[in-house]
């Protein structure tokens, strides 16, 4: 019988804990090496914040601690997997190669050509799904080969499938038998994680270096924190928001969720378990609403290499918007002169993450609302700070919150002041991120241009000096915005309505 060497390709799903191809790959296995492949030119070239790499990092840590208490260690390859792995295989004479899934278009071509490079060299592949929840093709499959583009449909379609498959359990030692890792005295040298400073980033101390730990073990206290809020789940229904809410939760899990450190089916599970214990009842469909989002723009993208993008991609609605890189900026390092919009941008470049309700907010201000700037630029900025940024999600919520596709209720526009207002009456968040604003009165926190001299100059706060005027006034700007959505919807020519839930959805295949 030959012996079986196997490798696991660590992706996204980095965790030892539900990892259905790791662990099938163990089976009847000699050795076995995990291994992720890192690029150094991309780690410098790329968009991507600070905070996100630091995270990554973390994980990449957290993963090889645990393969040490499996007696193993994680291989960190440089380079680019075409190049990397056929030279890898050969030197580790590689019989077996494994990994997960990708449900990307993309991820899925490049899965397809590593697959055939591992036929031509008599390797065996193991991928199984464990980054979604559900199989998307089942979904895909059931609705006659085409994703499902409303989030309604796509909760139909799940009642004619089967359930989420159960979490595999973790890989320990008893499982892995005799199957061992061959190692050498110098892997920190030529596999080790690497840092910051080695990637050609300056690490620079902020909060977020402490609220967001990357890593599986964190990712399992976590859960276990978000589980003990039994109150929470059995009166499970629309959170309340509260400027407590705009602050980051020591049981966050979506960037956790995002890198793979924590299972979707485990979460899945585990809140299910939770619920009939409490409820003695079957939970509702809602109480998974942050996954199942998740899984359906998962699915919306499968078969759309397009779908970040408005050119070219068939669901999203043509829009012209405006060219205008000094507001962009300003949007996207937090000087538009509102404090409330600014408070979440800042926010998010200084922690990697805002509240649901603070991304629809900065995003309509960006797009529709006031600044008439496309949602791809928004997501171009999102993809480099958040932490929780994944290709499909983020293009999706993008195209959502901008009224581009899944959503065309454009009338309904979020005020930066109003709201704002709403949601932090006192000012609490804004003052946490905006310190200039400190010794702003209440009464103007949200509005400072409106405070009079004597007041800007008691606070210490001259607008327009020390804090930025407002870049647009939103009054007038989302009213020709408004006027500009209609526009655009009654030009749309080819569209396809559905009438879904009493409202008229319109799936664009409008060419600009």
């Amino acid at each position: 019988m030959q012996n079986k060497h196997t490798v696991h390709w660590f992706r996204k799903g980095l965790r030892i804990h539900d990892n259905p191809s790791l662990r099938e790959g163990l089976i009847n296995a000699n050795t076995f090496r995990c291994i992720f492949i890192l690029d150094p030119w991309f780690a410098g070239a790329s968009n991507v914040g600070i905070n996100k790499w630091r995270f990554l990092l973390q994980c990449l840590s957290d993963l090889d601690n645990s393969l040490k208490k499996l007696n193993s260690r994680l291989f960190v390859i440089k380079g680019q997997p075409a190049e990397a792995l056929p030279k890898l295989f050969r030197q580790w004479g590689t019989t077996n190669f494994t990994f997960e899934e990708d449900p990307g278009p993309f991820g899925r071509v490049r899965d397809q050509n590593i697959k055939v490079m591992c036929s031509e060299m008599g390797i065996s592949v193991i991928t199984r799904c464990s980054h979604t929840l559900y199989q998307l093709d089942k979904i895909i499959n059931v609705n006659g080969g085409k994703a499902p583009l409303t989030y309604h449909l796509f909760q139909k379609l799940l009642e004619c499938i089967d359930p989420p498959e159960r979490a595999v359990p973790s890989i320990d030692k008893e499982f892995l038998g005799n199957a061992f890792t061959p190692t050498k005295y110098n892997h920190d040298e030529i596999f080790g994680v690497p840092t910051l400073e080695e990637l050609g980033f300056k690490e620079i101390n902020n909060s977020a270096r402490h609220i967001w730990v990357g890593g599986e073990t964190g990712a399992l206290i976590r859960l276990q924190c978000h589980l003990e809020r039994k109150a929470f789940i059995a009166s499970y229904g629309k959170p309340k928001m509260t400027p407590q809410s705009l602050v980051a939760s020591p049981t966050g899990l979506a960037p956790y969720l995002k890198f793979g450190c924590l299972s979707t089916r485990l979460f899945f599970s585990e809140l299910n378990e939770l619920y009939k214990k409490i409820r003695k009842s079957q939970p509702p469909l809602s109480l998974h609403g942050q996954l199942l989002w998740r899984d359906f723009f998962y699915c919306a993208s499968t078969n759309n290499p397009n779908f970040d993008r408005m050119v070219g991609n068939p669901i999203c609605v043509q829009i012209p918007w405006d060219k205008n890189p000094r507001a962009l900026s300003k949007w996207a390092n937090g000087q538009t002169g509102y404090p409330w919009i600014d408070a979440i941008m800042i926010q998010l470049r200084q922690e990697g993450w805002i509240h649901c309700i603070a991304r629809h907010a900065v995003a309509c201000f960006l797009t529709r609302g006031d600044l008439w700037l496309s949602w791809e630029e928004g997501m171009k900025v999102f993809d480099e700070l958040l932490l929780d940024a994944d290709w499909s999600v983020n293009a999706g919520y993008w195209m959502w919150y901008s009224c581009s596709s899944f959503y065309q209720e454009f009338i309904h526009c979020y005020c930066p002041v109003r709201f704002g207002r709403k949601v932090d009456p006192n000012g609490d968040y804004i003052r946490r991120y905006i310190p200039v604003l400190n010794n702003m009165p209440n009464q103007y926190i949200h509005e400072p241009w409106l405070a009079p001299e004597s007041i800007q100059f008691t606070a210490n706060c001259i607008i327009g000096i020390d804090y930025p005027l407002p870049i647009v006034n939103h009054v007038n700007a989302s009213k020709i915005n408004l006027e500009r959505m209609k526009l655009a919807y009654q030009q749309l020519s080819n569209c396809q309505p559905q009438l879904e839930n009493g409202k008229l959805i319109l799936i664009s295949s409008l060419r600009r």
